[in-house]
């Protein structure tokens, strides 16, 4: 059965490749869920759903084994746990608009300064690239987000 998801996968990637100069992100991403789901029916094999958690425990895996130290990896998960309890929006769904106002909100509501935005927006963008590069998301909406200026002293 294994043999037959990895040619799916792979057309499905040749179809959304096809398809990129045509359509912008949103139809993309529905394109790529529809095919996901029409091509999966037939299949008598379940579909395992990853929620967002198991996303971030599989990144903050990953970063372990590049050889985050523990202090980075519990910035990353505090940063991300946050995001996901005030956002709750399956990722592969989440938007930059979102992630825009989700920053926004967090500085007024926790008054801190554009450093400490500018490191969650790092640690975010960091997370998103990760699922955009594993292929969990079809883009990352933090490539839109930039580096928050901070005034020098």
């Amino acid at each position: 059965m294994k043999k037959e998801i990895m040619p799916m996968k792979e057309a499905i990637y040749n179809i959304i490749n096809d398809m990129v100069e045509y359509l912008d992100v949103s139809q993309m991403k529905r394109l790529h869920e529809v095919l996901i789901k029409r091509l999966t029916e037939s299949q008598k094999e379940e579909v395992k759903i990853i929620d967002n958690c198991e996303y971030m425990n599989m990144f903050l895996a990953a970063k372990k084994i590049e050889g985050c130290s523990k202090r980075t990896l519990q910035f990353y998960r505090v940063t991300i746990e946050k995001m996901l309890s005030m956002v709750e929006i399956p990722l592969q769904k989440m938007t930059t608009e979102v992630l825009r106002k989700y920053l926004a909100d967090y500085q007024n509501l926790n008054n801190c300064s554009k450093v400490t935005i500018d490191n969650i927006r790092r640690n975010l963008s960091s997370f998103f690239s990760w699922l955009e590069e594993e292929d969990y998301i079809l883009k990352s909406p933090m490539r839109r987000i930039h580096k928050i200026k901070t005034g020098t002293i």
